[in-house]
């Protein structure tokens, strides 16, 4: 018969004097490589190698401290490596819908930048001023005045050669017209024309012919003369501002001496600026019309400004970026826009940079679940790294919905570390269904979700706790409320011997036990303040579980905790609600009845009970099938189910209490109602660990104490959750004054003992049972179910006796 645990089994507790001091003050800060020295180790070593695809994959659970460890690697890690450059898109002058790039080192974009936009603040009035000036306006006079006398001498000179043929040359307001001469005064009417001889006629008919082929070559030659002019006067324009910008363009270039590309960049200004020539005079003109001088095209002396996508600071050190919304355009850059005459236009000044061009040269931090649950983000990140550049595209263009005037600027070239922070499952279904995942990730980085507590690794956790506080600007702790923090991230680990590295919680309570620390005008947070931190904790996330404890206190739910009952046993189950969980006590029972051997499990023939219990169920048929069914066919057919049980049913840790009901109904045995069963079985009857040991315990302890503890209760658990055990003070307290025990068991049949106070009994050579065990009984209502199973296969047959008369 199993005996019960002992109070000192039920929790593992921490004494404060061995922690070694008085208050967190005195401990140093952690590294975390003390907690997690596998994941760092990686970490480190994925941020080592500079060749492609070494980019880092951190994971872990949510909470436990991912962001905050790499943060802090990271901002370590940046003060080492070359430094970042800074990044500007100029204008392609030559090609204006593809912009330039150029490289300046960290910390120089901004001074190009600012130097461009005064030299555009100054060029705007030299423009005017140089085509506005006296000299410049006389000689474009000059010019226009030269033109329009050698216009009028070919006109003279063609109506001379008329004259000589005795044809006037006319100016009309319809045009020029060539007409007969009558005299030198005087010009021939139609009726005189006609009077002439025939000869006459076709003589002067051929001259004024002649006339025309003259005028219209002179027409034709017109326009190029005024092209000419046009010409000479935009070189006169170049000439003029050449001599003008040069001494502005030179001031400049001393700065950039050391840049090669810098420097070309200004000559192509210089070249650009002389060309342009007049039509700078245009947009000089409109330079209050911001529309007009930015967007109005080729014109526009903003074409000289330079655009500073991503600015690095001067001392070298490297960025680290964290996207937290990793849209495409968040990460790979986007192009505005604006309406200009009904039409969507851009420029050059009008990219800006996404968090890839900002890493550059550092490390991005990103979230894998909201890139990947981003449309054509996961893609979009994949192709820059493959490609070794950040191409800048839009979601219209991918999905075909551009009616823009675009621009394809100059692509980045791109280096840099990319860090995705995800969840274990995300990692390993990218390397089962992406094929270029482990290609482009080739360092994973597994954070531990839980460390032995070890004296060693409860010296790192007192030392982390400590860190946690001072980096939140807590009050310190005393060595009690460290203890007492200790026990309390074992009970989140559900293990006596580990302890959990979720630091979301720990700062959680960190943070509340500062508060009741703070209302109580303590100088250092106590036990007392980690307590009430632990129960407003608890008292938040009791509705449901108090209404569970209610409706079975009331008798809505049905479970016993006295009393003995045929084919009728407590399992427990637990509700996991966010952050909480809880369990209640639910009533399994059985029934057993001639058949074919068959055990139905009725949640899974209506479809509620799930793949895993439907398993547990198969495995304790076939423990049954094993043990009484080798020399003889079982004649049985039983059923079992979750009374009152309105929802899915998932999990094998009721399959101990299960075999237990269903045995019972066989041999028409009673169970023990005051005792609460979890744990699963195997095939050969060993029963196994189970799950959310602590709250089961827990909540079969409330219903208990609610009624009345009478010494009699207690839990039935499997003997490998023993270490798992961090129990309330209250239940240990209970057990502690034999008011309520815990019982761990190894076999089903220690289990069996204990809640029928019957032997188990083990078969003899033969295959018998003893006589007076509990499996003698259930083999006895075995025999009898084959029994009465062949007798209605084959009834006696007695023929009816004679009646006299």
């Amino acid at each position: 018969m199993p005996i019960p645990l002992l109070p000192e089994q039920l929790y593992a507790a921490c004494d404060p004097g061995t922690l070694g001091f008085t208050s967190t003050d005195e401990l140093p800060d952690l590294d975390a490589a003390q907690i997690h020295p596998r994941a760092i180790g990686a970490m480190h070593l994925g941020l080592d190698i500079p060749h492609e695809g070494y980019n880092l994959f951190v994971l872990g659970e949510s909470g436990s401290g991912r962001h905050a460890i790499i943060h802090q690697l990271l901002e370590a890690e940046r003060r080492h490596g070359p430094p970042p450059a800074d990044w500007c898109y100029v204008n392609d002058f030559r090609n204006p819908t593809r912009p330039h790039l150029l490289h300046l080192p960290g910390g120089r974009g901004a001074q190009l930048r600012d130097d461009m936009q005064h030299f555009v603040e100054e060029l705007i009035p030299a423009i005017s001023a140089v085509f506005e000036s006296d000299e410049y306006r006389s000689r474009i006079d000059a010019m226009q005045e030269e033109e329009k006398h050698r216009e009028e001498a070919a006109l003279h000179e063609l109506g001379h050669a008329a004259a000589e043929l005795e044809v006037a040359f006319l100016r009309t307001p319809h045009g020029f017209a060539f007409v007969p001469m009558k005299n030198a005064e005087a010009t021939m009417s139609q009726e005189e024309f006609e009077q002439l001889p025939e000869e006459r006629q076709q003589a002067l008919t051929g001259h004024i012919k002649a006339m025309h082929e003259h005028l219209h070559k002179l027409m034709n030659d017109f326009p190029r003369w005024r092209r000419e002019m046009q010409n000479r006067i935009k070189e006169a324009g170049s000439e003029a501002l050449r001599a003008t910008v040069t001494h502005l363009v030179d001031d400049l270039k001393p700065r950039y001496d050391d840049l090669p590309e810098i420097s070309a960049y200004l000559d192509a200004v210089l070249q650009d600026i002389t060309e342009s020539g007049e039509s700078l005079r245009e947009s000089s003109r409109s330079e209050d019309d911001s529309e007009t001088t930015t967007y109005s095209g080729s014109i526009a002396v903003q074409r000289y400004l330079v655009n500073l996508l991503v600015e690095n600071p001067a001392d070298g050190g490297r960025p680290v970026v964290h996207e937290d919304h990793p849209t495409l355009q968040n990460l790979v850059g986007r192009i505005e826009h604006v309406v200009h005459m009904g039409t969507l236009m851009s420029n050059f000044t009008l990219i800006r940079a996404g968090a890839l061009h900002r890493a550059n040269g550092g490390f991005l931090v990103l979230d894998a679940i909201k890139v990947l649950s981003q449309p054509y983000a996961w893609e979009g990140l994949k192709r820059c790294l493959r490609a070794g550049e950040v191409r800048i595209e839009s979601l219209s263009d991918l999905i075909g919905l551009t009616s823009t005037v675009q621009i394809e600027p100059e692509p980045m070239p791109l280096d840099l570390k990319v860090v995705l922070i995800g969840e274990r499952l995300v990692y390993y279904l990218l390397s089962q269904y992406d094929a270029e995942f482990s290609a482009l990730f080739k360092i994973n980085a597994d954070m531990e979700s839980e460390i032995p507590r070890s004296v060693e690794n409860t010296a790192h956790y007192a030392r982390l706790i400590a860190t946690l506080a001072r980096r939140d600007k807590l009050r310190p702790l005393s060595a009690a409320a460290v203890a007492r923090i200790i026990e309390h991230a074992s009970r989140l680990a559900s293990d006596a011997q580990r302890l959990s590295t979720r630091t979301q919680a720990l700062d959680d309570l960190l943070h509340e036990a500062d508060h009741f620390a703070a209302a109580a005008l303590a100088s250092r947070i106590g036990v007392e303040h980690v307590e009430a931190a632990l129960a407003a904790h608890r008292q938040r996330h009791e509705r449901l579980r108090e209404r569970y404890r209610d409706e079975i206190l009331r008798g809505t739910l049905l479970v016993d905790t006295a009393g003995r009952h045929v084919g009728q046993v407590n399992g427990l189950a637990v509700v996991q609600l966010g952050d909480g969980s809880f369990a209640h006590p639910v009533r399994i029972t059985a029934t057993a009845r001639v058949g074919d051997g068959e055990v139905i499990d009725i949640e899974r023939e209506v479809k509620l009970g799930g793949p895993i219990h439907s398993k547990g169920v198969l495995i304790l048929s076939s423990f049954v099938a094993s043990r009484f069914g080798s020399t003889t066919p079982l004649s049985l057919r039983a059923s079992l189910v979750f009374e009152q049980s309105y929802g899915g049913v998932e999990g094998d840790s009721a399959s101990l209490a299960e075999l237990a009901a269903l045995l019972s109904a066989i041999a028409g045995l009673p169970l023990r109602q005051s005792i609460a069963v979890s744990g699963s079985v195997n095939q050969f009857g060993t029963v196994q660990a189970v799950g959310g040991i602590n709250e089961k315990i827990e909540g079969f302890f409330d219903i208990c104490a609610a009624r009345g503890l009478t010494g009699d209760q207690g839990v039935l658990i499997p003997a490998a959750n023993v270490a798992d055990l961090m129990l309330r003070r209250d239940v240990v307290d209970a057990a502690r004054a034999g008011q309520f025990h815990i019982w761990a068991v190894s076999e089903v049949d220690e289990a069996l003992e204990l809640l029928t106070g019957l032997p188990a009994g083990l078969p003899d050579e033969k295959g018998e049972m003893p006589s007076g065990s509990f499996n003698a009984s259930v083999a006895a209502g075995l025999a009898r179910l084959a029994r009465l199973r062949r007798e209605f296969a084959n009834p006696r047959r007695t023929s009816p006796k004679a009646k006299g008369p």
